[in-house]
């Protein structure tokens, strides 16, 4: 069935003071665009050709453009701007976890080279990011390095005017369907030195690796509650040339943070967009449910609940597009983005449990829409720092300050 339109706070005027004019108009049309062409799907089962299909629309239809920068590369602003991010994320979010996967994916995994990549590595990726014609994929953790990235063991040895890879990558969104990786590895050390890992985050270099290179091998797909393309990747012995490197050498970490910086926000966005569909269906559903000769919503703990779940959403929102407007000011916003993050992710999993409580039995019925909703946030909470990281780095914020 084609998605309905939400007539909910999600489509009501943005009357924040985090927001400009082209802001609503750009909230409205993704919206539009997604009642059009988005649909929830409970049996669909090839993620890989469904994944490029989106990427395809959503460069044909101009809203990958919004994740890169540079209008000469394709992009919509000379930067990436973090308030569009937001809006589009939680607008696809609300139609289609697997589209707000694939818009997601596209700017995170070319991030490094918007915000970093020389003119020749934008003019060669970033045009072909934007138009949906290249799919795009960020390969940071590893078996033993996830959120501590200092750990990280993938080595980068440099050989004339190349860098041999070595070593794995794991949890890769986009993994086997992407055409490139930007690859983040540790090139101050030769790969023989046991003591490479205590060296901390100092010596990481990131690299652009096309899928096609020798010696990338897609090692294994991940399957995981929420339908994504995911995979464990192996170098061995992958040779890279040394203008594929993004930045100066031992820059890495820094690139990586700095990415992560700017998409970090927008998974709390899309967190909000899986809530307010959550919402949604339940508002809908209690008004629709009849039992003991009323409806679920006549109910004062139906309405206590759904109370609740409005007062947590909303609060999200403010914190999430409170960092996102910092941002877009040249503000940092390590501390408010994670926040956001955290805040963004718990409520979200709260509000979809929730609503799937309200459903009954329906609710858990696989293929229904706040079981896919259930399935979706789960993942969130710990894609781009678990909670636990969110806390750790909101505490270091405030220690340091």
């Amino acid at each position: 069935m084609t998605v309905r339109l939400p007539a909910t706070p999600l489509m009501a005027p943005l009357q924040w003071p985090f927001f400009d004019l082209h802001h609503a108009a750009l909230r409205q049309s993704l919206h539009a665009w997604g009642s059009q062409n988005l649909q929830h799907d409970a049996n669909e089962k090839d993620v890989d050709d469904s994944c490029r299909r989106l990427v395809a629309a959503l460069g044909r239809d101009g809203w990958l453009a919004h994740a890169v920068a540079g209008p000469i590369y394709g992009g919509r602003h000379d930067t990436i701007e973090t308030r569009s991010i937001c809006l589009i994320r939680e607008g696809l979010a609300w139609h289609h976890g697997l589209a707000d996967f694939a818009f997601a994916m596209q700017g995170l995994g070319s991030g490094a080279i918007s915000l970093f990549g020389s003119a020749e590595q934008r003019a060669m990726f970033l045009p072909r990011v934007a138009s949906g014609a290249a799919i795009a994929a960020f390969a940071l953790s590893e078996p033993q390095a996830g959120s501590d990235v200092a750990a990280m063991q993938c080595r980068a040895r440099r050989d004339g005017n190349e860098y041999i890879l070595d070593g794995e990558k794991t949890w890769i969104s986009n993994g086997g369907i992407a055409d490139f990786y930007v690859v983040f590895a540790r090139s101050d050390v030769e790969a023989s030195d046991p003591g490479a890992a205590v060296r901390g985050a100092k010596g990481i270099s990131a690299f652009i690796v096309p899928a096609s290179t020798p010696g990338l091998e897609i090692a294994q797909r991940i399957d995981v509650i929420a339908p994504h393309p995911l995979a464990h990747l192996k170098f061995n012995v992958a040779r890279i040339p040394d203008r594929y490197r993004i930045g100066d050498e031992g820059s890495g970490f820094k690139i990586a943070m700095a990415t992560l910086d700017v998409f970090r926000t927008s998974v709390a966005a899309a967190a909000l967009g899986f809530a307010q569909r959550a919402l949604d269906e339940a508002i809908r559903w209690t008004k629709e449910r009849t039992m003991f000769g009323q409806t679920l919503a006549d109910f004062q703990i139906t309405q206590s609940k759904l109370a609740t779940m409005a007062t947590e959403l909303d609060a999200a929102r403010l914190l999430t597009y409170r960092a996102a407007w910092m941002r877009d000011q040249g503000q940092r916003i390590t501390q408010e983005a994670a926040m956001a993050k955290l805040t963004a992710t718990e409520s979200a999993q709260r509000i979809i449990d929730a609503a799937v409580q309200l459903h009954g039995g329906v609710g858990v019925r696989v293929g229904s829409i706040v079981e896919s909703l259930y399935r979706e946030i789960r993942a969130l909470r710990i894609y781009e720092g678990a909670t636990e990281v969110q806390q750790l780095i909101i505490a270091r914020e405030l220690l340091k300050n």
